[in-house]
């Protein structure tokens, strides 16, 4: 017979991968900022991150949630992006 190493842990793991996406389901918060001003709208990635910081506080540490928070916060990132360039494209052929 021999005894598996690690089950406990990657339970663990998996137990709270399980609770912090629990944390993340549903509407996190609203962001608004002015397409045509950078600032704005790195200021509303800043505070998306920070909900989803906010969200999984005391699960930074779980090699499950790291990478999928990081892939969250970069999809967000470049949804906030694409509004940005696509309200200022919108506004550019209403000048036309």
């Amino acid at each position: 017979m021999f005894k598996i190493e690690g089950l406990d842990k990657l339970n663990n793991d998996l137990e709270n991968a399980a609770q912090a996406l629990g944390e993340l389901d549903g509407e996190l918060g609203r962001v608004s900022f002015d397409p045509n001003d950078p600032a704005s709208i790195d200021q509303a990635i800043r505070s998306v991150n920070s909900m989803i910081d906010e969200r999984v506080s005391g699960f930074e540490d779980n090699p499950i949630i790291e990478p999928l928070v990081e892939e969250m916060k970069a999809t967000y990132r470049q949804a906030i992006l694409d509004k940005a360039a696509a309200a200022r494209l919108g506004s550019n052929e209403e000048d036309e």
